[in-house]
C-alpha cells in the first residue's frame, strides 16, 4: 500500500490546499509534513507546514546542527503553507519547526514539532523524526477482503482492551516493543477467543501517566514500542491470527505541551480560542476548534492515515460527550452559546458525522466505536436519518448498574434489583458495546475482583458472575487487560499485570471462564445474530427481587438458550425456573465448574416439566449455588 498519491518531489501550489481550507482534505499527509524524496536526480526531504500568521519559518535539525536560520520555508503562495526541500536529509534524521510571528515591536519565536510527523524520537524529546516513505509489505490481504462481512449486523464482537505499556514488561522493567508484543500478547489474545483487540492511544504522546489520551503527533505511532514499521508489523501478525484492531483515537482535546499544537504560529490555530476557553476543565487539555475548516480537515485526514497506512480495522473515538456539548464540565458563563443559542457543538457535530461518512465510504468493514456517556439521540444511527453514523455506542449506564450491584453487600441486592434490569429499557435504541474497561480499575476505584464483597470463594464466584451475565446481555463486548486473570491490584500503567496470579487455580479458572464465554459466544447463534433486535431477548422471571435470581432467554431463528443468574450469597435449593420450552437441556456454560474455580456444576434434570409456571409452558427445578450462573441449551423437544 503507498503512503501517498502525490508525488512529493513537485513543489507545491495554493491550488493544492483548496480543500484543506474547505474542510474536505481528508489526505492531508500527502501534502503537510516530511516526505522524503528527490528532485533534480537529489536526494532530500520535503518539508511543509501550516503557519499563516507566521512571518518567517525554518526547518530545523540533526542535518543542520540545529541552526537557527539555515534552512528557512519560503510561503505557497496564499495557502497559509510554508515549504522547503532539504538535500541530503534522510529518514531517521529528527527535526522541528521555527515559527517567527508576532510584529516588530513584540516578536515572537516559538519552536515546534511538525503537527504531521509520522515519527517522533522517544520522550522527554520533543522533536519529529523523518520516517520512510517505503511501503510495508503486508500479507492480509485476505484478512482486508473479508473485512465487511465480519462488520455486518449479529457478527460478534469481543475486545480485549490492552495498555501496550503495562500489559507484560521485561523483567528489567522495560517495555516489550511492537514486535515483541505482537509475538506475545497477539497470540495470548486469540487463544482467548477475543475477535479484536483495542490499544489505548498509541499516537505519540509526552506524559506516561496520560495514558496515551493527551496527544502531540496525531500521526505518528509513539516511538515507546518501536518505529512505524514495527507497529505495522504489529497490525499485520493480528489480522494472520484473525483479530481485528481497533485504535483509540483522540480528536476531542490535545496536550496543551508548548512543542505541540498549542498556540502553533503564536496564537491559538488548532484550539478553540484563547485560554482558558480552549482549556478543558477535566483533563487540562485543550479543546479543538471544530468551525475551523482546516481543524476538520487535519482530523479526518488523522483518521484516514491510521486507516490507509496501518490497515486499522476499527476506530473508538473517546469521550464524544465532551465534544458535543459546550457546556460539557462548564459552568454558566465559562461557555458560549451557538449560533442558534444551543448548547450543542455545532461544529464538532457535523465533523463526527462527516468522520462517519469518509469512514464507511472509504473503507468498507471499518467501524467506529462511540464512548458517549449521555442520552445523545441517534449516536449509532446512519447520518442520513440525522444520527451521528457511529457503528456502537459504550453502554456506560450498563456498566455504571451493574457493577453498583456486584459490588454491594448481596443483602442490599434486593433493593439495587432494578438496576441489573433497567438496561434493557433502552438496550435497542442503540448499537451497544458492553465496556468494562481501563476507565474502571483505576484512581481508587480497584480492580473487577477486588469490586466483589465477601470472602475470598465469594469474589470469584462474583467475578464469573459479573463476566457471565455480560457475555449473555445484548451487546458487544469489551474487558480490559487484567480482567480475564482476576488481577488484584489497580492499574497502574508504569507497571505490568500480576501474571504471577495465574500460579493460583482460582485465577486459572477465571482465565478459563473467559475463553469459555468467547467461545460460547461465537458459537451459539442465540448469543450474538440478534444482538441489536428486539427480538433476541426475553426475559423469563425479572421479578425475583427476593432472591436476587434474574432468567432469561436469548433468541435466534431456530435457537435459544436460557440463562439463570443468582445475584444473592445465600444458595437457592430447589429453585424453580420458568422455561421457553419443555424437553432436554444441557449446560452452556456453569460457573461452578471446578476447571473455572467452582465447586462443581449444578446437576440438571433429564428434561424439562411441562406445565405451566409463570405464563410458560415448562420448568426445571435447580439448586442454585451461591453466586452461580448457568446457561443452557435446548438440545431437543418434549418428544426426546
Amino acid at each position: 500500500m503507498r503512503q501517498t498519491s502525490r508525488d512529493p518531489s513537485s513543489p507545491l501550489a495554493a491550488a493544492d490546499f483548496e480543500r484543506f481550507h474547505a474542510g474536505r482534505e481528508t489526505a492531508l499527509y500527502e501534502l503537510l509534513g516530511a516526505h522524503p524524496c528527490e528532485r533534480d536526480g537529489v536526494a532530500g526531504t520535503r518539508f511543509s507546514v501550516w503557519a499563516p500568521r507566521a512571518r518567517i519559518v525554518h526547518v530545523t535539525g540533526s542535518f543542520n546542527d540545529w541552526e537557527a536560520g539555515a534552512d528557512p520555508m519560503a510561503r505557497v503562495g496564499d495557502a497559509g503553507v510554508w515549504e522547503r526541500f532539504v538535500p541530503g536529509v534522510l529518514p531517521g534524521d529528527l527535526y522541528k519547526f521555527q515559527v517567527y510571528s508576532g510584529t516588530d515591536d513584540a516578536p515572537l519565536t516559538v519552536e515546534k514539532a511538525d503537527p504531521m510527523a509520522r515519527a517522533a524520537e522517544l520522550r522527554p524529546g520533543t522533536a519529529s523524526r523523518v520516517a520512510s516513505g517505503a511501503p510495508h509489505i503486508w500479507t492480509d490481504n485476505a484478512w482486508l477482503d473479508g473485512r465487511p462481512e465480519r462488520a455486518g449486523p449479529g457478527i460478534p464482537v469481543s475486545i480485549y482492551e490492552v495498555h501496550l505499556g503495562s500489559w507484560r514488561r521485561r523483567p528489567d522493567g522495560t517495555w516489550l516493543d511492537y514486535r515483541a508484543l505482537a509475538a506475545e500478547l497477539l497470540p495470548y489474545v486469540a487463544d482467548l477467543g477475543f475477535t479484536h483487540v483495542e490499544l489505548l492511544p498509541v499516537a505519540e504522546h509526552p506524559y506516561d501517566a496520560s495514558w496515551g489520551y493527551q496527544t502531540t503527533g496525531y500521526f505518528a505511532p509513539t516511538s515507546r514500542y518501536g518505529t512505524p514499521e514495527d507497529f505495522a508489523h504489529f497490525v499485520n501478525e493480528a489480522h494472520r491470527l484473525g483479530l481485528g484492531v481497533i485504535l483509540d483515537w483522540v480528536p476531542g482535546h490535545f496536550a496543551p505541551d508548548l512543542p505541540g499544537l498549542r498556540e502553533f504560529d503564536g496564537a491559538p490555530l488548532y484550539e478553540l480560542g484563547e485560554e482558558p476557553r480552549a482549556r478543558h476543565p477535566d483533563w487540562g487539555t485543550l479543546v479543538f476548534d471544530f468551525a475551523r475548516p482546516e481543524v476538520v480537515s487535519f482530523l479526518l485526514s488523522g483518521a484516514r492515515y491510521w486507516i490507509e497506512r496501518y490497515r486499522i480495522d476499527a476506530l473508538r473515538v473517546d469521550a464524544v460527550a465532551s465534544m458535543l456539548r459546550l457546556d460539557y464540565s462548564r459552568d454558566e458563563g465559562e461557555w458560549e452559546p451557538n449560533e442558534e443559542g444551543g448548547r450543542e457543538n455545532l461544529g464538532a457535530i457535523a465533523f463526527l458525522k462527516a468522520l462517519a461518512d469518509m469512514v464507511h465510504e472509504r473503507f468498507p468493514g471499518v467501524l467506529l466505536f462511540a464512548e458517549e456517556s449521555t442520552a445523545w439521540p441517534g449516536a449509532t444511527a446512519p447520518t442520513d436519518e440525522g444520527g451521528l453514523g457511529f457503528d456502537f455506542k459504550w453502554n456506560l449506564g450498563w456498566m455504571n448498574d451493574t457493577l453498583r450491584v456486584l459490588s454491594a453487600a448481596p443483602e442490599r441486592r434486593p433493593a439495587l434489583h432494578s438496576r441489573l434490569t433497567f438496561s434493557m429499557h433502552y438496550a435497542h435504541t442503540e448499537r451497544h458495546l458492553l465496556p468494562l474497561s481501563h476507565d474502571e480499575v483505576v484512581h481508587l476505584k480497584r480492580p473487577l475482583m477486588e469490586k466483589m464483597p465477601g470472602s475470598e470463594e465469594e469474589k470469584f464466584a462474583g467475578l464469573r458472575l459479573l463476566l457471565g451475565y455480560m457475555w449473555t446481555h445484548p451487546g458487544a463486548k469489551l474487558l480490559f487487560m487484567g480482567g480475564e486473570i482476576g488481577e488484584r491490584r489497580e492499574w497502574n500503567e508504569a507497571g505490568s499485570l500480576d501474571w504471577a496470579l495465574l500460579n493460583e487455580p482460582a485465577h486459572r479458572g477465571i482465565r478459563r471462564w473467559v475463553r469459555a464465554l468467547n467461545q460460547a459466544y461465537a458459537r451459539e447463534p442465540a448469543l450474538h445474530a440478534l444482538d441489536h433486535s428486539t427480538e433476541g431477548f426475553e426475559w423469563m422471571d425479572v421479578h425475583d427481587a427476593r432472591h436476587s435470581v434474574l432468567s432469561y432467554v436469548r433468541w435466534a431463528p431456530g435457537w435459544d438458550d436460557f440463562v439463570v443468574a443468582n445475584f444473592s450469597a445465600s444458595a437457592r435449593p430447589g429453585y424453580r425456573v420458568a422455561l421457553p420450552a419443555p424437553g432436554a437441556y444441557t449446560a452452556l456454560l456453569d460457573s461452578g465448574d471446578p476447571a473455572f474455580g467452582g465447586r462443581g456444576p449444578v446437576e440438571l434434570p433429564k428434561a424439562a416439566e411441562e406445565i405451566d409456571y409463570l405464563r410458560r409452558p415448562a420448568a426445571l427445578t435447580l439448586d442454585l449455588p451461591p453466586l452461580g450462573f448457568l446457561a443452557l441449551h435446548r438440545t431437543s423437544g418434549p418428544e426426546g
